[in-house]
């Protein structure tokens, strides 16, 4: 399959495979006192949830009363992590966690319910790459890349790195010329 048919097919999925919500169930017969309470929650959850895949970012919503939804952008993103129980296993489901820089230890966003969590999470590292490798077309880049980290970062950062790209260039420019300086006199 070509990447431009996988990312196709990776921004058409809209929301989680039906084996998830057999999964809710399952895990609500655990505490069999509970599961009046947690399987509505869970089956509302199921049918609630939403994924949208755009060239920008990801975001995915859920509930009925209380409506939740998450936006990640790909430049955001830090890290992604694939992980799933036994159980999860056995339906052919993983989660994805997707973290950020965001301060905090867990996950930003965590997709649930798809079987084609490989091919996503390989989506979401290409595009995560591509963001960070290369500057969007509205950003000149810089005419040495000073500080390699900051290549690619854009909107309202972009005045911050070139500020620190000049810094740098200036330090190199007194470094070498406190070699200069050092050179004859030793």
């Amino acid at each position: 399959m070509t990447d431009t048919a996988r990312d196709q097919q990776i921004q058409a999925i809209a929301q989680p495979d039906p084996a998830l919500l057999k999964y809710y169930l399952l895990s609500a017969l655990v505490i069999p006192p509970l599961f009046p309470i947690i399987a509505p929650y869970l089956y509302f959850r199921y049918h609630t949830m939403r994924y949208k895949f755009t060239d920008d970012g990801i975001s995915m919503s859920w509930g009925i009363l209380f409506r939740r939804e998450i936006i990640v952008n790909y430049a955001r993103i830090q890290d992604i992590h694939l992980r799933s129980n036994v159980v999860e296993r056995w339906f052919g489901l993983a989660r994805i966690l997707v973290q950020t820089a965001s301060g905090s230890s867990s996950a930003e966003m965590t997709i649930e319910g798809l079987k084609e969590f490989e091919a996503l999470r390989d989506f979401l590292y290409s595009r995560m790459r591509g963001v960070k490798d290369h500057p969007h077309p509205h950003h000149p880049a810089a005419p040495a890349p000073a500080v390699p980290a900051l290549a690619g970062v854009g909107g309202g950062n972009a005045e911050l790195a070139a500020a620190l790209r000049e810094t740098a260039a200036e330090l190199r420019a007194v470094r070498e010329a406190l070699v200069q300086r050092k050179s004859p006199g030793s």
